[in-house]
């Protein structure tokens, strides 16, 4: 068996995806509050925002690397699952079927 499969495809995955998603409205929201406040003087006010515009463009390019590394390892994933699949397709079915049963009596607790 493929352990390849369980390390690629775990919840701290799905929390990477909602941790990028959640930081994509953080940076929305702050671009938002700095055109809001370009028109508001001060030197200071003028510094603050250069450094936070800078900060969010260096964290918009680490968020995107990390999007794409993501993305990346999902499709190795579901590769490495297709060519298990296509390989042993039995043992798929068996495995695909008693996943199924657990479900079905997890569902039927109920």
């Amino acid at each position: 068996m493929n352990t390849n499969l369980s390390a690629e495809s775990n919840p701290v995955d799905v929390s990477k995806e909602q941790l990028i998603n959640d930081f994509k409205v953080v940076v929305t929201d702050a671009e938002a509050l700095l055109k809001a406040t370009a028109g508001q003087g001060g030197e200071a006010l003028a510094s603050t925002r250069a450094k936070v515009l800078e900060s969010l463009t260096a964290a918009k390019s680490k968020m995107a690397d990390a999007e794409a590394a993501l993305l990346a390892r999902t499709k190795a994933a579901a590769k490495a699952t297709d060519e298990y699949v296509h390989g042993h397709p039995w043992q798929a079915i068996g495995i695909a079927a008693s996943v199924g049963v657990v479900v079905g009596l997890l569902i039927g607790r109920r």
